[in-house]
């Protein structure tokens, strides 16, 4: 049996970080019976990061290497089709993704202007959380953002970063459902997690704005909504 241990939902979405709802979705796509616990306390994770999965008698840490354990081990045959070409784009695309997680981070937990709604949403949604729990969790980032190199940024750089990063994946999305065909694939969901958590999240920061304003991107990020199963709705 699988279990998938990652942070815990917000607005709706099953994660509320782009890489749990990453693996939530491949499996979810996969069709992979699994457990899924939220959890805050990323103590016991490797590398003491969350997601993480606990597959019989293994862990395994990172939602990339979570993946591929989960295509070799069982022999999942979502990416089956891809070409070589088309293998070379979804490394490519899941880098673009680690970019633009800093830039979604960023706005959460850094910019001032968003950072009030977000963590009234959390303390809302989860009553075990405190402003100080949160607070220290800020701090905490603070440090990782400048270390990262986002946290030096003035807002407006930031975000354009960001956006150059939506721009691509949505002329990546402007041609079909997703991105290699009539068929989701590991990128569909990859893609998914990181969208699902600005669309659905109704704090209006400028990442939400772009997203917003291209339908290619909302379109995909619906089609994978019904796809996994989720209940969100667009706020």
């Amino acid at each position: 049996m699988i279990t998938l241990y990652s942070y815990p939902e917000l607005f709706g979405v099953a994660d509320n970080n782009g890489y749990g709802l990453k693996v939530f979705a491949f499996l979810r796509l996969a069709g992979m019976p699994f457990a899924h616990r939220h959890v805050f306390d990323a103590s016991a994770a490797p590398r003491k990061q969350l997601p993480y999965i606990v597959d019989d008698d293994e862990t395994i840490g990172d939602s990339e290497t979570i993946i591929a354990h989960l295509i070799a081990k069982h022999r999942l045959a979502l990416d089956d089709g891809l070409t070589a070409a088309q293998r070379d784009m979804r490394h490519l695309v899941t880098r673009l993704l680690d970019d633009l997680y800093w830039v979604m981070s960023y706005s959460r937990w850094k910019d001032d202007a968003f950072w009030p709604s977000f963590r009234d949403a959390l303390l809302r949604e989860h009553p075990s959380l405190t402003e100080e729990g949160l607070r220290k969790a800020q701090d905490f980032n603070a440090q990782r953002y400048y270390y990262q190199g986002i946290g030096r940024y003035e807002p407006e750089a930031a975000y354009a970063r960001g956006t150059a990063d939506l721009q691509v994946l949505a002329n990546l999305l402007s041609a079909s459902d997703y991105v290699f065909g009539n068929s989701p694939t590991s990128v569909d969901a990859a893609i998914y997690g990181f969208i699902a958590n600005i669309l659905f999240y109704p704090i209006d920061t400028p990442l939400r704005q772009f997203v917003v304003a291209h339908p290619d991107l909302v379109r995909h990020c619906t089609v994978m909504h019904a796809a996994v199963g989720s209940t969100a709705r667009p706020g």
